[in-house]
C-alpha cells in the first residue's frame, strides 16, 4: 500500500512536471509570438519611415469615403485659373477699353460689371469714353470704380460720359503694375491655403475611425497639392512680371 501512495505520488509529479514543462513551452510560445509581433510593428515603422521621405501618391479611388482629392485638385485649380485670368484682363502694359469691361460697379442695387452700366469705346489711342446714359444715376460709382481699379487710370466725369485717359507707358507705370501682378498671386495664395486648409479639417474629421498612417498621408498628399499650385502661381507670376517690365 506504501508503494502504491508513493507511486501514486511519483505519478503525480510526473504529471505535474509534464505540465509544467507544457506551461514553460507556451510560455516561450508566446514570448517568440510578442517577439514576432514586435519585429513586424519596427517593420512598418521602418516602411512608414522611408514612405515620408518619398512624394505621396494616393489613390482617389481609396480615401473617396473620407475625402474627395479629385474635388479638392479642381477647386485648387479654380484659384490658378482665376489668377491667369486677372493677369490677362487686367494686367496689361497698355489699357484697352476691353480692360474696363469687367470692372465691378457697386450701385444701390448690387455690384454689376461696367459693361452692363455704360457703353466703352476707344476715342483715340490716348482717350477712352465710357457712355453712362442709360444709367446716369451709376455715373459717379462708375468712375469711381475706375479709379479704384488699380490700373492707374483717372476718369474724368463730363455729365454722363466718363472720359478715360490712357496713361503713358513709363517704367513707373510698368513697375507699378508688376507690383499689382505680386498683390493678386498673394491673394491667390490665400484663396488657395483655404482650399488646403479646409480639405485638411475634412481629413481629420476621421481621425478616430481611420488609422494615424492614413490621416498623415492624406494630409501630406494635400500639402503636396497645394505645394505644386503655388509653386504653378509663382512661373505665372514671373512670366507675368517679365512680360511687364519689358
Amino acid at each position: 500500500m506504501g508503494r502504491d501512495c508513493a507511486g501514486r505520488g511519483l505519478s503525480g509529479r510526473g504529471l505535474n512536471g509534464r505540465d509544467q514543462d507544457q506551461d514553460q513551452d507556451q510560455d516561450q510560445d508566446q514570448d517568440q509570438d510578442q517577439d514576432q509581433d514586435q519585429d513586424q510593428d519596427q517593420e512598418v515603422g521602418a516602411k512608414g519611415k522611408g514612405q515620408s521621405q518619398a512624394k505621396v501618391n494616393i489613390s482617389a479611388a481609396l480615401v473617396e469615403d473620407i475625402i474627395n482629392l479629385e474635388e479638392t485638385s479642381e477647386d485648387m485649380q479654380a484659384v490658378i485659373e482665376a489668377l491667369k485670368e486677372d493677369f490677362s484682363r487686367n494686367l496689361n502694359v497698355r489699357t484697352s477699353p476691353g480692360a474696363l469691361d469687367h470692372i465691378t460697379v457697386m450701385t444701390k442695387d448690387g455690384k454689376f460689371p461696367l459693361n452692363q452700366l455704360g457703353q466703352i469705346s476707344q476715342k483715340s489711342p490716348q482717350l477712352m469714353i465710357v457712355n453712362m446714359t442709360s444709367f446716369p444715376e451709376s455715373t459717379a460709382a462708375a468712375a469711381k470704380a475706375i479709379r479704384e481699379s488699380g490700373m492707374n487710370l483717372n476718369p474724368e466725369v463730363d455729365g454722363t460720359v466718363i472720359r478715360v485717359p490712357v496713361p503713358k507707358v513709363t517704367r513707373e507705370h510698368r513697375e507699378s503694375l508688376a507690383k499689382l501682378a505680386k498683390q493678386s498671386t498673394n491673394k491667390s495664395k490665400e484663396a488657395l491655403r483655404k482650399v488646403r486648409s479646409k480639405s485638411i479639417t475634412q481629413v481629420k474629421k476621421f481621425k478616430n475611425s481611420v488609422s494615424e498612417d492614413t490621416i498623415r498621408l492624406l494630409e501630406k498628399q494635400i500639402q503636396q497639392m497645394a505645394d505644386e499650385a503655388a509653386m504653378e502661381m509663382d512661373k505665372l507670376l514671373a512670366a507675368k512680371t517679365k512680360e511687364l517690365l519689358g
